[in-house]
């Protein structure tokens, strides 16, 4: 009887050396970093899953060429001691997004950086190929906080040195899903206009039409009800921090004491975390108008996240991982 019960004790320990932790998320973060900051508080939360485990940071790559955004995406790695991490940017004269609120100019010239220029990175598309190559089936999620100006060039890419796949084939090999800060639905529930698809109508469309793989938008009706910045800005624990500079300088430039709207950490929270229970979800797929437009039409390529949780409650979340 003794030996019995010895035998279901080495059972159920070795069951236990069995249980292993969830794997890390593995994340492509792709940014128009420069005319908003919702940009600077998701890389901030992306290193926060870092540290906790939950995501593997590969790359971190500009849709913008404004000059500044590859110096500040080195700027926010370093600062989380990950400067060596890839950074690609676009190749191209558009979108061409300016800082005007000066922000982004303020952290550059003050924190430390390795990446001094957009010409120090390499081309968004080499990145992404050179790193899905390497990785395993169906392991990649991309998240895309900016424009999809990077998503044409690496679909319509060719066999290169890195993989003998095309772009369209690597993506629906290597991506498990897009996740984007992208569209809107308004209250006729028809649609909305849309900043991340108005800035770059062409790559949207592509996207919307040609991404192989499953897609899931956070809207603009999500990120304007969850407010963060102010808790961030006045903690005074945190010091000489170019994501609580970032944020101060941004929000005295508009005169802001309330806080920013939350778009772009919605997407991180989501790509790593999954929906749930933060978020429910509607099937649809989406026309792109001329004018920028995005028109829901019956489909079930798009998962369109709807709240399931109050802003409030997801809005704690956000900014306790921002202030990591």
């Amino acid at each position: 009887m003794k030996l019995y019960y010895l035998a279901l004790i080495l059972l159920a320990g070795c069951g236990g050396n069995h249980m292993t932790k969830e794997a890390p998320v593995a994340i492509i973060f792709d940014t128009d970093i420069a005319p908003d900051y919702d940009d600077v508080g998701a890389l901030a939360m992306l290193h926060a899953f870092a540290d906790k485990g939950e995501a593997k940071i590969l790359a971190t790559i500009s849709s913008n060429a404004a000059e500044t955004t590859v110096p500040t995406i080195s700027v926010i790695n370093t600062y989380f001691k990950r400067q060596d991490i890839p950074v690609g940017v676009i190749k191209l004269d558009s979108p061409n997004l300016f800082c005007e609120r000066l922000w982004a100019q303020k952290i550059v010239k003050e924190y430390p950086h390795n990446f001094k220029s957009n010409n120090d990175a390499q081309d968004a598309v080499s990145v992404y190929r050179k790193l899905l190559a390497s990785q395993p089936d169906h392991s990649v999620t991309i998240v895309t906080v900016g424009t999809f100006s990077n998503m044409p060039g690496l679909l319509d890419s060719k066999a290169d040195e890195f993989s003998e796949l095309t772009g369209r084939q690597l993506v629906e090999v290597k991506v498990k899903q897009l996740v984007s800060m992208a569209g809107a639905v308004d209250s006729t529930g028809k649609g909305g206009n849309e900043f991340n698809i108005r800035a770059d109508i062409p790559a949207a469309r592509k996207v919307f039409s040609e991404w192989p793989t499953p897609i899931t938008l956070t809207g603009l009706e999500i990120g304007i009800r969850i407010i963060t910045g102010m808790t961030l800005i006045n903690n005074n624990n945190i010091q000489n921090s170019p994501v609580k500079d970032a944020y101060y300088h941004a929000m005295s430039y508009d005169g802001n004491n309330e806080g920013r709207y939350s778009w772009d950490q919605t997407a991180v929270l989501i790509a790593v975390r999954g929906l749930q229970p933060y978020f429910n979800y509607r099937e649809l797929d989406f026309i792109i108008e001329d004018d920028g437009t995005n028109r829901v039409v019956p489909g079930r390529k798009i998962k369109y996240a709807t709240f399931n949780q109050t802003p409030g409650e997801i809005t704690k979340v956000i900014e306790e991982l921002m202030m990591k």
